[in-house]
């Protein structure tokens, strides 16, 4: 039997095995076909002895059925209905008789599950380097991201009207590639977001952007680059986040300071952004407040709406409780 796994399932596959298992678009365009095939079976999916199935995954597995009678709810299976045709290259053969949904499906699957800002969040995860679901549970992925922002898009335009496809749209408007920690994406999606989302509106970022050390700041330089945590290239204003855990010892303030001071020889200006601000609404507003102004922007986020909007957004995003 062949069972299609999808969704959370999906999402903890991959990012325990990677985005090498992804294969290319060739091997996903037959696995696609194959479960475009196995929708039509209206037997119900079932897991062999011992539960056997794909590496990260708990249980109960979320898996799709295109069929009524499929449909089942077990503690090793949960199904999930789809309806009409699958988009191209929605799924990866796993082995052992699993499919699995390609990132770029999961992004559309879970815009069915998950409000407007988890779903943006999700979107800057698998576009990251980092992983906030599954292995490994330090949340560091340490391989490449699993998709891009271009692949999302590139996905959406060539799938059918399926669920989820107007809100996923929607939702990777503000998706950006490269995010490094989950912090670091809570980080940008507040600062970058418009008002009407709960953000600060101070869009035209780009995540660890990599600044090359000129001549005039070689001597004071310990390496041959920076990455800016969050960085404005029409302003040169670069954000850090001093996550508690990456950014102690002395070794590492010293390099930090080093590293600060090789931007501002290269005309960048650096603002610091500590996690005690970043849980606190009135200091991240301060923040906000100065890069405005570093900008020649205006920030208007004082609104009734626009204050409520920002309360709504740190409470979908739990911010005070995600882990660097």
């Amino acid at each position: 039997m062949t069972i299609l796994v999808s969704h959370t399932s999906a999402l903890e596959y991959w990012n325990t095995v990677g985005a090498k298992f992804l294969r290319d678009g060739a091997s996903r365009r037959k696995a696609t076909e194959a479960a475009r095939l196995a929708l039509d079976c209206t037997d119900k999916p079932r897991l062999e002895s011992g539960n056997l199935r794909p590496g990260g995954c708990t249980l109960p597995l979320s898996v799709l059925v295109g069929n009524a009678c499929a449909r089942t709810s077990t503690s090793a299976i949960a199904s999930r209905y789809v309806g009409g045709k699958l988009p191209d290259n929605s799924f990866a053969d796993a082995g052992k008789g699993f499919l699995v949904s390609t990132p770029e499906f999961i992004f559309v699957q879970m815009a069915t599950r998950i409000g407007l800002a988890e779903l943006i969040r999700l979107g800057f995860e698998l576009c990251g380097t980092y992983a906030e679901n599954g292995k490994p549970a330090s949340g560091a992925r340490c391989m490449a991201p699993l998709t891009s922002s271009v692949k999302l898009r590139a996905f959406l335009e060539g799938a059918p009207e399926v669920y989820g496809k107007k809100k996923a749209a929607r939702a990777l408007r503000y998706v950006l590639d490269g995010s490094a920690s989950p912090r670091e994406t809570v980080l940008a999606i507040l600062l970058s977001l418009p008002y009407r989302l709960g953000g600060f509106g101070l869009d035209g970022l780009l995540l660890n952007y990599r600044i090359d050390t000129g001549r005039r700041s070689q001597s004071m330089a310990d390496r041959r680059y920076c990455v800016c945590d969050l960085y404005w290239p029409e302003s040169k204003i670069a954000v850090e986040y001093d996550s508690d855990q990456w950014h102690t010892g002395a070794a590492r303030i010293a390099s930090d300071a080093k590293r600060r001071n090789t931007l501002l020889a290269q005309g960048i200006r650096v603002v610091g952004v500590t996690r005690a601000q970043l849980d606190d609404v009135e200091e991240l507003r301060k923040v906000a407040r100065l890069l405005a102004k570093m900008m020649g922007r205006r920030l208007r986020c004082m609104s009734p709406e626009s204050v409520a909007a920002h309360y709504a957004l740190r409470a979908e995003l739990q911010v005070s409780v995600r882990p660097d």
